[in-house]
């Protein structure tokens, strides 16, 4: 939806395929940062009238370790700071804005399917309340994640894959109580990661490391936030508000990268080309300077037919890409207890925090990442 709108600007027409209904797809809980490109190419598009209204600016993070805490000062580094809005809010401004504009984009097209991108005639069939149609194009741009029709149609053997599964999840949890801490606080605990965060001053959104293989139904308001509480420690346990939760679920991590990002006249966005723990908030982040570079590359050859910017899309993305996937990859390392951590590395934990808090080098290099790299 960002590239179709970037690309409206531009004059350049597009149609969007979804797979569900505008409603599933506003529905669903997802991100909640929103780091400074995005909030960028959400004011370039006329996009930020209820973000700015509503949005949550943080200047900074708070780290955690067996208790002890210590602040991150995101604006005193870099000048910049993070925005908490939900992603699901975020749709709700995008959808209105691709109304406004007339932009063409089916909800709940069916078998999907996209042909000889590796011509300089490539199409893309679906189906639409039973009705066979076709969408002939130049360009084709496979959104739809890493088990999408677009990813799945490219040979394996002209696909890189590096992946890595992590052995836990999150278990997140949505309340209408006012958050903890004004800003996110990520905690390393003996029992496991946990992460207070939030959607709104009056709505909390809550994380527990837990294993893969963990129940929903075992476990209840009562005993997810007697294990939040513990984690967080006295002092920030003692400001947790509990209530009944309205959303609960269990997220996987993992790191997922296919290289390259283009093949033929189909390109891949987002999770169709990598996936990264959500520890370092870069997933839907990392999908917009997708769209953002792609539609650069695509105004260029519109406007006067060169395939340079077409060509380097990929090396440029990824770049990006792997930046972001290091950052999530340390911090997930850094904040999470692993199966059979051994002593030693418990205290390699605990030198990697207290390094992290005594060096502005280290504080700056974080909040760089954490804000977001600009675009090369």
């Amino acid at each position: 939806m960002f590239l179709a709108l970037l690309l409206r600007r531009a004059g350049i027409e597009s149609v969007v395929l979804e797979r569900h209904s505008r409603d599933y797809v506003e529905g669903r809980v997802r991100a909640g940062v929103l780091d400074r490109i995005t909030v960028d190419v959400m004011g370039r598009l006329g996009l930020d009238a209820r973000l700015r209204r509503e949005g949550l600016a943080h200047a900074g993070t708070t780290l955690m370790f067996d208790g002890e805490t210590f602040h991150i000062d995101f604006q005193a580094l870099t000048g910049s700071h993070v925005t908490v809005y939900g992603q699901s809010e975020v749709m709700k401004d995008i959808f209105d804005a691709a109304d406004e504009r007339g932009l063409n984009v089916v909800f709940e097209a069916d078998d999907v399917r996209v042909h000889d991108f590796e011509t300089e005639r490539p199409f893309v069939t679906y189906k639409k309340n039973a009705e066979a149609l076709r969408v002939d194009c130049d360009f084709i741009a496979g959104c739809d994640g890493s088990h999408g029709v677009s990813h799945s149609a490219i040979p394996q053997a002209k696909l890189k894959i590096f992946e890595r599964v992590y052995p836990f999840g999150w278990l997140g949890v949505l309340a209408e109580v006012p958050p903890a801490h004004h800003e996110l606080i990520y905690c390393n605990h003996e029992n496991g990661f946990a992460l207070a965060s939030m959607r709104s001053p009056r709505r909390s959104r809550c994380y527990l490391q837990c294993d893969m293989d963990e129940r929903l139904e075992d476990w209840p308001d009562g005993r997810f936030w007697d294990e939040f509480v513990q984690r967080m420690g006295p002092e920030t346990g003692a400001r947790v508000t509990r209530g009944p939760s309205f959303e609960k679920s269990i997220v996987p991590l993992r790191s997922f990268v296919a290289e390259p990002m283009r093949h033929g006249r189909l390109f891949l966005l987002g999770d169709a080309a990598h996936i990264a723990p959500p520890t370092g908030a870069k997933g839907m982040n990392l999908a917009v300077s997708d769209a953002v570079m792609l539609s650069e590359a695509l105004e260029e050859s519109a406007r006067n037919g060169s395939q340079t910017a077409l060509d380097a899309y990929s090396a440029r993305a990824l770049t990006r890409v792997w930046k972001a996937e290091r950052f999530a990859w340390w911090l997930t390392g850094f904040t999470h207890r692993f199966p059979g951590n051994s002593p030693i590395e418990r205290r390699l934990q605990r030198a990697e925090f207290e390094y992290l808090r005594d060096s502005r080098a280290a504080q700056t290099a974080f909040a760089e990442k954490y804000v977001g790299l600009p675009l090369a």
